[in-house]
């Protein structure tokens, strides 16, 4: 009996171990199906090395007008929209009050002038001491500058143009009452107008002051020229990005404060790219890279099969739908621009190019 029972315990062993064998070598010469994707053929093209820079306009005077005082709108001497010279009244307020403190204060002067004028004739007669004379024109001195400061209240109620400009959109009412600080009207200088934008700093060497600066924007037709004006004095520690300031002649008026431009900056040599679709890059923190289709040679068996290999590579400025690759790649290689997420070094991989990723310099996307 124990010799029948080790000897089917034996078979049933042995049974198993051959089925495990077997499993374990069918799982080793398994190959996972190829993995769908779409490809292009790299072809070197020569790109010019402007810099491309996204900024803001900003006028180079440019304030909300105020009102100083508090006080009732007695007075709105200007329009929206219209354009004002420095100086010009823009509205003043009610002085009703100071200006019957002004006429008290001016009785107070004029009675303290006379008592002055009369303290220096007796004195110089010596009929009053000199403290005497002195009260009289201590006295006379503090009612001049108490007309003229009553006057300084008047003349601040009466808001003036701080500069020449374009005003805005009138924010009072007359007859309404200001508190002092209260927004009036804003009031831009356009001409000439700053363009504020950044750059990475790696970018500084080729950049110097007075350098030319095109902007277009979908706010205008045409181009604005204009030259690099000032450099911030230190870089951002958490963009590493440096701001800079251009400026415009702005004569017809089209660039406005808080405008979106794309600015040109910096042109230079064209130089060679391999323009890819952004879709084929494979974006990394430790490196940026592509993947090759071409024969790989699988390490068990000696075939070869058409797969993959990862290559990283050196990426450039980006135009419309392309990535400009300057280091990595190849003319005549065929590069995935498809599927790039689900590759990995070596994987077998099936050419479907049915449909494209767009690959357009100068896209015009739909309801643009």
């Amino acid at each position: 009996m124990l010799l029948a029972v080790f000897a089917f315990l034996a078979l049933i062993g042995g049974f198993k171990f051959f089925q495990i064998k077997a499993a374990i070598a069918a799982g080793s010469s398994y190959q996972p199906p190829p993995e769908a994707v779409t490809t292009v053929v790299a072809r070197q093209e020569d790109w010019n090395t402007t810099l491309n820079a996204i900024g803001s306009v900003v006028a180079v005077n440019g304030v909300t007008v105020a009102a100083d005082l508090p006080g009732l709108v007695s007075e709105i001497d200007f329009e929206s929209g219209r354009r004002v010279n420095k100086g010009d009244i823009l509205i003043r307020l009610d002085t009703k009050q100071e200006r019957a403190q002004l006429a008290s204060a001016q009785a107070q002067l004029d009675l303290a002038r006379l008592d002055m004028d009369r303290q220096k004739g007796m004195f110089e007669k010596q009929i009053v001491s000199q403290a005497a004379y002195d009260t009289a024109a201590a006295t006379y001195k503090s009612a001049v500058a108490n007309a003229e400061q009553i006057r300084a209240t008047i003349e601040r109620k009466t808001i003036r143009a701080p500069f020449s400009g374009v005003l805005g959109i009138r924010q009072v009412n007359l007859g309404q009452y200001l508190a002092g600080g209260a927004p009036i009207v804003s009031l831009q200088a356009l001409q000439p107008a700053y363009v504020e934008f950044t750059v990475p700093q790696q970018e500084l060497g080729r950049l110097r002051v007075g350098g030319g600066v095109q902007v277009t924007s979908d706010g205008f037709s045409g181009v604005e020229t204009g030259k690099i004006a000032a450099f911030e004095s230190h870089v951002d520690e958490s963009t590493r990005n440096v701001r800079m300031q251009a400026i415009f002649d702005n004569r017809d008026g089209k660039l406005h404060p808080g405008m979106f431009v794309e600015a040109a900056l910096a042109q230079g040599a064209k130089i060679p790219v391999i323009a890819l679709p952004a879709s084929a890059i494979s974006y990394a923190p430790f490196g940026d890279s592509v993947y090759i289709v071409e024969d790989v040679k699988d390490p068990k068996s000696g075939k070869s099969y058409r797969g993959v290999r990862q290559q990283f590579v050196k990426l450039g400025g980006s135009r419309g739908d392309q990535v400009a690759v300057t280091s990595g790649v190849k003319p005549g290689e065929e590069i995935v621009t498809s599927g790039v997420f689900k590759l990995r070094p070596g994987a077998a991989v099936t050419v479907n190019n049915s449909v494209q990723p767009a690959n357009n310099p100068k896209p015009n996307p739909e309801n643009s």
